[in-house]
């Protein structure tokens, strides 16, 4: 009993930390590591502080006192007021794909079926945020095979094809998880208010990031390792060369990930970015049986 206290104490300090700090794990663990407990962190001396997670002196002193009024503030029946279930890297349910990350999460702030991420079947559907009737064709060709296998679809509920990957999942009945680059007080963009209501209720949200964080443009680029990290495969529809669709399936070919890239009309700006993926490793695809197979053999690999 004792054991289980401690451990809610260490985890009310870890989530008043993220409150304040809300970075990556691999920025705070030199103070974890210095300070396993978080003991230490309300009075710690600041020049100590500052240089564990390297940064200047006033921020150390401005984090201290912050962190000293939310370490008091209860934060988690807040969030259990609002459905939203915090899950920290130390907790048993924390996805462990996410732990091979060279920055996983510390926390990751869950709405709605928490059973979805522990489903291991998960594949990622993105492409560009100007997505065209292609991708809304080519999602709705590729999707039935691999929903009547019961993979759960992962994107980033962004407009365009992130926006119809979740739309056409639901439509067909299959289930879908949305990484969202912001809060979860902040739907963006606004016009899928809606559809997180829908998504909140029966299906899944999922982020880094403290509920009060509003868009910020540096926080979706940072996302796109979660959509990644959560997948067995990931499958790009259109994008253009230079774009956050592209890096995400470069880092997903670092990773080790099986990657998917739709071909498309080599007159369209949008069919550079898989088509550059395809050359770089990337499988080019057009049915979602192809992707099944890959999956399969790949898990024949690996086991």
């Amino acid at each position: 009993m004792k054991n289980e206290v401690n451990s809610e104490l260490v985890r009310n300090r870890l989530l008043a930390l993220h409150y304040v700090l809300p970075v990556p794990l691999n920025k705070v663990l030199p103070l974890i590591e210095y300070d396993p407990q978080l003991v230490q962190l309300s009075r710690m001396p600041t020049h100590l502080l500052a240089t564990l997670l390297k940064i200047s002196q006033d921020r150390a002193i401005k984090l201290q006192r912050m962190y000293s009024k939310f370490v008091e503030y209860p934060l988690q029946q807040m969030y259990k007021k609002s459905n939203i279930t915090p899950i920290c890297y130390t907790d048993p349910n924390y996805p462990l794909s996410l732990k091979s990350l060279y920055d996983p999460p510390t926390v990751l702030y869950t709405k709605g079926d928490l059973a979805l991420l522990e489903n291991p079947k998960k594949i990622a559907i993105i492409g560009s945020r100007e997505a065209t009737d292609y991708s809304k064709e080519s999602i709705e060709k590729i999707l039935p095979p691999i929903l009547k296998q019961n993979y759960i679809i992962v994107s980033g509920l962004a407009k365009g094809a992130d926006t119809l990957a979740h739309e056409i999942t639901i439509a067909l009945g299959g289930k879908t998880i949305a990484v969202l680059g912001t809060g979860l007080f902040h739907v963006y963009p606004k016009e899928n208010n809606y559809l997180t209501e829908i998504m909140a209720e029966n299906h899944l949200l999922v982020t880094e990031y403290p509920p009060y964080i509003t868009p910020k443009k540096w926080n979706f680029p940072m996302r796109n390792r979660i959509i990644s990290g959560l997948s067995q495969g990931v499958v790009i529809t259109e994008a253009k060369l230079k774009s956050g669709t592209v890096s995400t399936m470069e880092h997903a070919l670092e990773n080790g990930k099986e990657v998917f890239a739709i071909p498309g009309s080599i007159h369209s700006p949008l069919s550079e970015g898989p088509h550059l993926l395809i050359t770089e490793g990337a499988k080019p695809v057009w049915n979602g049986e192809q992707i099944l197979e890959e999956l399969n053999d790949f898990e024949q690999i690996a086991h």
